[in-house]
């Protein structure tokens, strides 16, 4: 089911990562200190905003400042302590995947990278790409993205 949460269309799929974790919150953002610190992260930081009701992670990975906004309109701890894993395991599996070549880290944390502006990369295309897509400027099948792409 489709859930649209402050602007921001979600998919809620009955199911959640995590659910049911026990672990604290300050220990799933040490984890994503030490995790991006291990791919080789030279710079850390997280910052929480209770009033906003979300959290931020930020680290800097070859030159890239990385920045991750986690919502956190939550009614239950648990529910934070779930959010926090999913974190974990959203940077975990990006970083890997441009370990094994997968995908480079411009290409894995395209939304995330900070741009000179202080917004994310993300916060900056979205609205524009909701935009365009309303308008009908984006493709509106597979089909017709792979026709655009070969000039047919």
């Amino acid at each position: 089911m489709l859930e649209l949460l402050d602007g921001v269309l979600s998919l809620e799929l009955g199911m959640s990562y995590a659910r049911r974790t026990y672990v604290p919150v300050s220990q799933s953002r040490s984890e994503i200190e030490r995790l991006v610190g291990r791919y080789g992260a030279d710079q850390f930081g997280s910052a929480s905003d209770t009033e906003g009701k979300r959290a931020m992670v930020q680290f800097r990975l070859n030159g890239w400042m990385l920045r991750f906004i986690l919502p956190l309109d939550v009614k239950t701890e648990q529910q934070e302590r779930t959010r926090w894993r999913a974190l974990l395991l959203v940077i975990k599996a990006k970083l890997e995947a441009c370990e094994t070549g997968i995908a480079t880290i411009e290409e894995e944390f395209l939304a995330h990278i900070v741009t000179p502006s202080g917004e994310t990369f993300g916060q900056w295309a979205v609205p524009q790409l909701r935009e365009a897509k309303k308008g009908g400027a984006l493709p509106a099948n597979i089909m017709a993205a792979l026709e655009d792409r070969r000039g047919r």
